[in-house]
């Protein structure tokens, strides 16, 4: 019995590479796992269900295959596809979890599975924005808009951002260590696994808790933390 984790795709159609990686995957190694965990940023962008599923038919289709064959698949939003809704859920077969989510692991251990992004407090401007873009009543007002107007807002978004992450210093978009103290205190977890930052590494702390970073993934390369019975490993995908 096997647990996979994957974040960070950024599947994207201009990135065509990155697709045929991650549907490789899927008609492989993802099939001989009990569980994949999806913790985010799986897409570059997502204006909504109705927008988007058919810009991913081919990638939304695989996902569902892969449940087809036995494989659950479990998906928690990042930044860039907090708005997948119950249309996306059905039509790829993945359950929707909220974040943090606490889960049982095939060695014993219990994780706490998040994108990671909440992490990030010492960038105060994105989580001001994050709060703000994920407020119901924000929220009902962009889906009252058409999608072609959607579509074209949440491109410029993206575009803003990309500018801005430029000027950042890369300090402030790793997570607070303070933050992630106090996660583990408030849930009681000893172990700790996301993705949002593209800083793959086990991070040990003199406190016996662990806190597992999982890799993005390029045009030419990616990566799937597996869990099971006997042993974690990280496996390269190409």
């Amino acid at each position: 019995m096997s647990f996979h984790f994957i974040s960070d795709l950024h599947l994207h159609p201009e990135r065509p590479g990155l697709s045929e990686i991650f549907l490789r995957y899927l008609a492989g190694p993802a099939r001989d796992a009990q569980r994949l965990y999806i913790l985010g940023d799986l897409f570059e962008v997502w204006p909504g269900d109705e927008v988007s599923l058919p810009d991913y038919a081919t990638e939304i289709a695989a996902l569902n295959a892969v449940r087809q064959s036995g494989t659950a698949i479990y998906f928690i939003a990042g930044n860039r596809d907090f708005l997948c809704g119950q249309r996306f859920a059905q039509a790829s077969g993945c359950e929707i979890l909220r974040e943090p989510q606490s889960i049982e692991l095939p060695d014993g251990r219990t994780a706490l599975l998040l994108h990671g992004d909440r992490l990030c407090t010492d960038d105060h401007a994105y989580q001001r924005f994050r709060r703000w873009v994920r407020n119901p009543l924000v929220q009902r007002a962009y889906f009252a808009l058409p999608s072609a107007v959607r579509r074209r807002l949440v491109t410029a978004i993206r575009g803003k951002a990309s500018r801005t992450v430029s000027t950042k210093p890369l300090e402030i978009m790793d997570v607070n260590e303070t933050s992630v103290a106090q996660l583990f205190a408030q849930t009681g977890v000893a172990l700790m696994i996301h993705g949002h930052t593209h800083r793959p590494q086990d991070h040990n702390y003199k406190t016996g808790q662990q806190r597992m970073v999982l890799a993005d993934w390029s045009q030419e390369t990616g990566e799937v933390l597996i869990v099971d019975s006997g042993k974690t490993r990280r496996q390269t995908l190409s």
